[in-house]
């Protein structure tokens, strides 16, 4: 079944931290929006997939776009107006409703799903954005270098819509539009003769890629919640991949990401712990000693006594990272068949907790461990969406390279600076165990810039990425990969497809042109882009 067509200014496929942020620009700059989304919730790495923010020490000051500072801003405002806070909690202008140590904001997805559909819902009103909801594309038309339309297919009911428009914005998770329109892309490991990178392979590894991760939210009750062994238990409790030296992946071993040294975590459900301490910065403690409050979401202890009965804490560990087999490319039916081999690591290192976990007082398993799936909001506790570290990238006008921002490399010059800049970020090059065997690669980053060149590809000319399919490599991606990085590449694809639209242009004549260019930059600056880093600051990450 295929619904009639649809006509619009901008297409923009994935709703996720990319999609919403090109959206809300695109929209706000007087463009006619359709967006779409797989999965149940929109927003991405935020929502759908489970994971708490990983920003830079200084997101609270700068180093971010102003719309990104207004959904962390609304995510604490509701929990001020709408939580049963602690005094001293909600008195605290950097609240983190789950004194988690990874980000200064963790707190329950739920709350940034209402959040972003709140800053979407002035726009859906009146129809600058239509959403269409449990949509992926499964074709494209495409006329030369140019994109004339996308299909969407419903995941409920396989009825099909096919959109036709001006620009076409690919803010999925793993560039899915970039095949389905043969738009040049590279996945995994690029070669060293290629990109010249210090951590790069000699010989290109296509098939090497991140872990990805079915993320789960679970609290510590009363009562006995073991589920159901699951069906790849005896597989997964067996396995020791090369990577942890000879111990199981199951288990509170993981190799440090920086030093490669097997570390032994601890566990310790709602440990009591003085959560107005809670420091989370990760350059001067990554924090991640104790599982329990490395992600937490929900400590108890920032609310009124007996709103929570326990913290809540999110699994997204080196234990559940599944890279048995890339799925970049993988036929629909392998792909499928990953996620669901990928969902049992997940069930089987939570069994594992619950059965036969050490714990502290010589005992063995925690069964009072409980999914959450009224805070996952799925049917089984387990994220709705799988956590890819790692997509597609299309081959760029501007490739961003570990030379351009490694501080190995770069020292105190600082990241390469570009004339096109349309944004910033900070993070470490964090790569996570990859499908070609590879363990952790950590390499120290400078604060960095996000070039126009990396979100335009070398041909297709009405095609922006505005997600992880940016020109970075795999070894770049490790730090272009995160939330307000995201954030601000959609923002800024969203805003050049509009710019586009009013100015009468292409995407490359922008990049080339520096009178162009410069209006189109000066109109980031107005809506609070910051497209450089404060000068005279010391940055140590």
């Amino acid at each position: 079944m295929t619904t009639p067509d649809l006509t619009t200014d901008i297409l923009i496929v994935g709703a996720g931290l990319g999609g919403i942020a090109a959206a809300l620009a695109a929209a706000d700059r007087g463009s006619r929006v359709v967006l779409t989304e797989e999965f149940p919730w929109i927003g991405g790495q935020l929502t759908s997939q489970g994971v708490p923010p990983d920003e830079h020490p200084w997101v609270e000051e700068f180093g971010v776009t102003a719309r990104y500072r207004a959904l962390r801003d609304g995510i604490r405002e509701v929990y001020r107006r709408r939580y049963p806070l602690t005094d001293a909690a909600r008195g605290r202008a950097d609240l983190n409703p789950g004194a988690g140590w990874v980000s200064k904001l963790c707190h329950e997805p739920r709350v940034a799903v209402g959040v972003l559909e709140e800053m979407l819902a002035p726009y859906r009103s009146t129809g600058r954005i239509r959403l269409l909801e449990r949509m992926r594309p499964v074709a494209a038309r495409v006329d030369g270098d140019r994109i004339s339309a996308v299909t969407l297919e419903s995941v409920l009911d396989d009825a099909r819509t096919t959109v036709a428009a001006d620009y076409v914005i690919d803010a999925t998770e793993t560039g899915e539009l970039l095949p389905l329109t043969g738009t040049e892309y590279v996945i995994g490991f690029e070669s060293r003769a290629e990109t010249g990178e210090p951590s790069a392979p000699e010989t290109a590894q296509p098939d090497n890629v991140q872990a990805l991760s079915i993320c789960f939210a679970i609290e510590h009750a009363e009562g006995d919640h073991t589920i159901e062994r699951p069906a790849e238990y005896d597989f997964w409790r067996a396995y020791a991949p090369e990577a942890w030296q000879g111990n199981r992946m199951l288990s509170w071993r993981a190799p440090n990401p920086r030093t490669l040294v097997i570390d032994d975590r601890n566990f310790d459900p709602n440990p009591g712990d003085d959560v107005s301490e809670v420091d989370a910065d990760q350059s001067r403690n990554a924090g991640d000693q104790n599982l329990w409050t490395f992600r937490r979401i929900a400590a108890r202890d920032m609310f009124e006594a007996g709103f929570y009965d326990s913290d809540i804490c999110l699994v997204n560990w080196p234990s559940i990272d599944y890279f048995l087999a890339p799925v970049l490319d993988a036929s629909r039916e392998d792909e499928l068949t990953h996620y669901e081999r990928a969902r049992q690591l997940s069930l089987s290192m939570l069994y594992w907790m619950q059965t036969e976990a050490p714990r502290p007082d010589g005992g063995t398993g925690y069964p009072g461990l409980r999914l959450l799936p009224e805070v996952m909001g799925s049917d089984d506790g387990l994220a709705q969406a799988p956590y890819h570290r790692e997509s597609r990238r299309i081959r760029a006008v501007t490739t961003i390279t570990e030379n351009d921002v490694s501080y190995a490399v770069r020292g105190d010059a600082g990241a390469t600076r570009y004339r096109d800049s349309v944004g910033v970020g900070m993070y470490r090059i964090d790569l996570h165990p990859s499908t070609g065997g590879d363990t952790y690669i950590d390499v120290a980053s400078t604060p960095f810039e996000i070039p126009l060149g990396a979100l335009i590809p070398q041909r297709m000319t009405n095609l922006i990425a505005a997600n992880k399919n940016i020109g970075t490599t795999h070894i770049t991606n490790g730090c272009y990969r995160l939330h307000p990085v995201e954030w601000n590449i959609g923002e800024a694809a969203g805003h050049l497809a509009a710019y586009c639209l009013a100015s009468d242009t292409r995407p490359h004549a922008v990049h080339a042109d520096d009178e162009l260019l410069d209006a189109y930059q000066r109109e980031l600056d107005d809506t609070g882009v910051e497209r450089h880093w404060p000068e005279g600051r010391v940055y140590a990450y």
